[in-house]
C-alpha cells in the first residue's frame, strides 16, 4: 500500500480538524486537572497557530517543548506541525547536562517551559545551564535560543509568559504544514553516547498512528489511558496521534502510578489502555485492583506471552494487542489486530504494517535467515526516518543505499509472515555458542505465582563468555526463594538458559527505570557485576 492519503489525514492538523468534524463535543484530552473536547481543542490549535505565526515561528524552525502530559502539549505540537516547524520534544526527566544538549544539538530557537514538572523546578534547571543570566533567554552555548515561554505562575523577568505569547497572535492564519514536512526530532535514549536526533514527518507519524489505532481497534468516543510520555513516540505517535486519527479520547497523567492509573481506568470509563511489561504487571498486582471495576475492551502492550494473556484473562482487556517499532520507525513496524484469535494476539505474533517491507538477516550478516529462524530485524518503507540530524555517518550506518533500516533488534517471521520480535540484539546473551533472549528467561519466571516482576541480563563468565542473571520481585513477601525459582525455570527452559545468578529485589526504581516505566537494562546489567564482584570478594576473604 503507498496511497497513504486514500486511508487518513497525513499531518496532525488535518487529523484533528477531522476529529473535531467528526466529534466535536467528545473529549480529546483528558488529565485529572483538565478537560477539552475535540472542538475546543481544535479552536486552541488556531488561536496558538496564530500566536506562532505573529512570533515569526515558522517553517523549519525548531521549537522545544519541555512540559507535562496534558492539553497544552498537544496543542502546541499541532499547532507548531501546522505552520511547518519542528517540535524537539524534551525529556521532563533529563538533567541539566541532557536539557542542553538538547536544545543546542536541534538549534531550538524558541523553548516553551514548565515552571516545575513533578519535583523538576526547570527555573534550577535553566539557570544551571546559563539561560536567563544576563536578564535575557539567550546563553552563549545556545546561539540559536531567542525566546523562552514559560507555562506556570512563576515567570522570570526575561521570559515570555504564556498568556501574553498566545494573546498575541489576533489573527487567524491558514494551515500550511505539508505531510512530508519533518514534525518531530527524537532523541533517542542513548547508553554509551549523546542521543541522536530521529527526524519524522506527518507522513510517517500520522500514518503510523492511523494504523495502530485500528488493530488496536479505537473508535470514535472510545477513552484511551496512556501514561507514555508525550516527549516519547509511544506517546506522541502511538497515543497523541492515534486518538487524533481515531476521533478517540486520551485520558493521560503526568507521570505513571499504578494505583492513580487504576482509579482514572475505572472513573473515566476507559475502554483501552497502553503500556509496556512494567506498567501492564504493575496494574495486574496493585492491591487496589480487586476494588476497582474495569471496563476495558482492548490495550496496547509491548511485553511477554505470559503478560499479555494475564491483561486478556484478568483485566478483561479481550482484544489486547501486541506492539513492536522503535523511534527510527515512527515507531510502529509491527502490530497484531484486535479482530485475531486471542491466542495468535497472545502468542506474541505481529502483523507487519501495511507496506512496510520486513526481512530477517544472520546475526552475522552473511545471509537472510529462513521462516521461524531469529536474526536481526530489517525495516524499509514510509515509517522509516529521514535519518539521524545532522548526523550522516550515523544516518549511513542505520539505513543502507536500499532504504533498509538496520533496528538492532532480533526476531523472526513464521511462515504465514507474521514477526516475532526476541529482543534488542545488544540485550542478547551469548551463553557459549548460544544466543539466549532475555525475554524468554523473563516470560517462564512471570508463570510462577509468586512472581510480580522479572528482568534478565546477560553477565561475564569466564568458561561461557556470558550468563543470565535474573532480579524477581516477589509478589508478596515469604514466597518462593531465590533457589526455587532457579529449580522452577531449569525445569522449562533449556539447561543453557537457567539463570546462573538470581537476585529477588524489592523493585526497580532505585536501580534504574526510564520515564516509560522501563527498566534500563543497561544499568541492571552493572549493578549485577556489581553484585557479583561484592561476593567474589566477600569468597575471597572467607578462605582467606
Amino acid at each position: 500500500m503507498t496511497d497513504l492519503a486514500a486511508v487518513c489525514p497525513l499531518t496532525a492538523h488535518e487529523a484533528l480538524e477531522r476529529a473535531a468534524l467528526l466529534a466535536p463535543d467528545v473529549e480529546a484530552v483528558v488529565t485529572a486537572e483538565e478537560r477539552i473536547t475535540f472542538r475546543d481543542l481544535a479552536a486552541e490549535v488556531r488561536r496558538v497557530r496564530a500566536a506562532l505565526t505573529t512570533a515569526g515561528i515558522g517553517r523549519g524552525d525548531r521549537v522545544g517543548l519541555c512540559l507535562g502530559n496534558g492539553p497544552r502539549w498537544v496543542a502546541l505540537f499541532v499547532a507548531l506541525g501546522s505552520v511547518g516547524a519542528v517540535t524537539v520534544p524534551v525529556n521532563t526527566r533529563y538533567s541539566a547536562d541532557e536539557v542542553h544538549h538538547t536544545l543546542a544539538h536541534a538549534q531550538v530557537s524558541t523553548l516553551f517551559v514548565a515552571d516545575r514538572v513533578l519535583r523538576v523546578d526547570f527555573h534550577a534547571v535553566l539557570r544551571e545551564i546559563g539561560v536567563g543570566a544576563d536578564a535575557t533567554p539567550t546563553c552563549p552555548t545556545l546561539p540559536a535560543l531567542e525566546r523562552v515561554v514559560v507555562c506556570g505562575d512563576a515567570v522570570p523577568d526575561w521570559a515570555t509568559p504564556w498568556p501574553e505569547f498566545l494573546d498575541a497572535g489576533d489573527v487567524e492564519v491558514p494551515a500550511t504544514g505539508t505531510p512530508d514536512d519533518i514534525l518531530l526530532v527524537q532523541y533517542t535514549s542513548g547508553t554509551t553516547s549523546r542521543p541522536k536526533g530521529v527526524l519524522l514527518t506527518h507522513r510517517s507519524m500520522c500514518a503510523d498512528a492511523f494504523f495502530s489505532g485500528a488493530r488496536l481497534g479505537l473508535r470514535p468516543g472510545d477513552r484511551f489511558h496512556s501514561a507514555r510520555p508525550f516527549f516519547h513516540v509511544a506517546g506522541s505517535t502511538l497515543s497523541v496521534l492515534a486518538c487524533l486519527q481515531h476521533a478517540t479520547t486520551l485520558v493521560t497523567m503526568p507521570r505513571f502510578e499504578p494505583g492513580e492509573a487504576l482509579r482514572l481506568l475505572e472513573e473515566e470509563r476507559c475502554t483501552h489502555f497502553s503500556g509496556n511489561d512494567t506498567i501492564a504487571l504493575m496494574l495486574l498486582n496493585h492491591p487496589d485492583r480487586a476494588q476497582r471495576t474495569l471496563r476495558l475492551r482492548g490495550a496496547w502492550v509491548a511485553a511477554s506471552p505470559t503478560v499479555i494473556r494475564r491483561v486478556i484473562d484478568e483485566l478483561g482487556a479481550t482484544e489486547c494487542v501486541a506492539g513492536y517499532g522503535l523511534s527510527e520507525a515512527s515507531p510502529n513496524v509491527a502490530q497484531s489486530c484486535w479482530w485475531e484469535e486471542d491466542a495468535v494476539r497472545a502468542s506474541g505474533a505481529m502483523l507487519v504494517e501495511p507496506g512496510v517491507e520486513v526481512r530477517i538477516r544472520a546475526l552475522d550478516g552473511s545471509r537472510d535467515c529462513g521462516p521461524d529462524e531469529p536474526g536481526s530485524i530489517l525495516v524499509r518503507g514510509w515509517n522509516v526516518m529521514q535519518g539521524y540530524l545532522d548526523d550522516p555517518e550515523a544516518t549511513a550506518a542505520a539505513v543502507d543505499p536500499d532504504g533498509w533500516l538496520a533496528t538492532g533488534d532480533v526476531g523472526a517471521l513464521d511462515a504465514s509472515g507474521r514477526l516475532h520480535f526476541a529482543g534488542r540484539t545488544k540485550d542478547i546473551i551469548r551463553v557459549g555458542g548460544e544466543n539466549v533472549a532475555p525475554a524468554d528467561i523473563e516470560d517462564v519466571l512471570h508463570r510462577h505465582p509468586g512472581v510480580r516482576q522479572a528482568v534478565v541480563v546477560g553477565v561475564p563468565d569466564e568458561r561461557l563468555m556470558e550468563v543470565p542473571f535474573a532480579f524477581v520481585v516477589l509478589t508478596e513477601p515469604g514466597g518462593p526463594t531465590e533457589q526455587e525459582l532457579i529449580d522452577w525455570t531449569r525445569a522449562r527452559v533449556a539447561g543453557f538458559k537457567v539463570p546462573r545468578h538470581l537476585r529477588i529485589v524489592d523493585g526497580f526504581e532505585g536501580i534504574g527505570m526510564t520515564a516509560s516505566s522501563k527498566v534500563q537494562k543497561n544499568r541492571l546489567a552493572a549493578h549485577a557485576r556489581t553484585l557479583l564482584e561484592r561476593d567474589d570478594r566477600t569468597d575471597s576473604k572467607a578462605v582467606a
